[in-house]
């Protein structure tokens, strides 16, 4: 595996990065410069949600707080990707299989340069390309439209399989919740994919333990989902969902795995960020109102009281 590993890295160090802003690079270059700007990006990431929630008056709040730092380590560090060319055959795939948190990954987009930042304000506004669920053919670097739970890992199956069936390079990431590893197609496809041995497709689940009508383990148990996945013929990881570093190098890892597919098990705080709304199920489908806004802001701002902020 370490001579595989060395192998992975020196092919990643030598990719020609003309074609994209972000390489994805090994692990070990992730410096304490770059780190800072990741988790800063993740922190506006966060006030953008919440600005966008306020803005719409509806939508979804814990998820989308919970995996800004995901998303900031993937279109500013993982991926292979160019919002100029947001169609270039050569990119990695996104898939978010939970397309109700598409507020993260809309703030995401525009802060990589896919759109105007200014268009966040839009989001589920009539006639906005910001819908409530992802719409691939609305908005450059939305790579599926969701809104079924469930359904999401069957089509970055399909991806997958298809860059294999054209003998291409490129990854395929399938972002899921947890809650909708109660639907029983997600167990299909992850049969398919183990079976198949999907070497280029990497699972990230969002483990929050939260969905709309309670705590996961209350409404329909999930455990062992590590065993289950192994179990099907995955290379299971797990990671702190808000700890980049640690998060990169699990994906790092899943890229070295040349034998089948990987799920990495994301543990997050739903809301992370803003005090009132962490680990509360209840801010699982609800925006702030004017007030809640300002106070997770502020608390965002000044990372919970440690800085002083420029607003205030």
């Amino acid at each position: 595996m370490n001579k595989e590993l060395n192998a992975k890295k020196k092919e990643l160090s030598s990719h020609n990065s003309k074609f994209m802003i972000h390489n994805s690079t090994p692990v070990d270059y992730l410096h304490e410069k770059k780190l800072k700007h990741l988790e800063e990006t993740a922190n506006l990431i966060r006030q953008d949600v919440v600005k966008m929630l306020l803005e719409a008056g509806s939508g979804h709040s814990a998820g989308s707080l919970g995996m800004a730092d995901i998303f900031s380590a993937f279109y500013f560090y993982i991926l292979n990707h160019n919002p100029k060319k947001p169609d270039w055959s050569e990119r990695d795939r996104l898939v978010l299989s939970n397309g109700h948190i598409c507020p993260v990954l809309y703030a995401a987009l525009a802060r990589a340069g896919y759109f105007k930042l200014d268009e966040l304000k839009t989001l589920r506004k009539l006639g906005s390309r910001l819908q409530g669920h992802p719409h691939r053919l609305s908005l450059p670097g939305v790579e599926t439209t969701s809104g079924p739970l469930g359904s999401g890992l069957s089509q970055a199956i399909g991806m997958a399989l298809a860059a294999k069936m054209n003998k291409q390079k490129h990854q395929v990431y399938c972002l899921m919740s947890d809650g909708e590893h109660q639907e029983g197609n997600v167990w299909e496809a992850a049969m398919f994919a183990g079976k198949n041995r999907m070497n280029n497709l990497t699972a990230v689940i969002d483990r929050n333990n939260i969905q709309i009508s309670g705590f996961t383990e209350e409404i329909m148990p999930l455990e062992s989902l590590r065993s289950k996945y192994e179990s099907f013929g995955w290379h299971v990881l797990e990671a702190d969902g808000h700890n980049i570093l640690e998060f990169v190098s699990a994906v790092m890892e899943a890229k070295a795995v040349f034998e089948k597919p990987t799920a990495i098990i994301a543990h997050t705080v739903p809301g992370k960020g803003v005090g009132f709304m962490e680990r509360d199920y209840l801010w699982h489908g609800i925006p702030p109102n004017k007030k809640q806004a300002s106070e997770a802001l502020k608390e965002l701002r000044t990372l919970g009281g440690k800085i002083k902020s420029e607003h205030e």
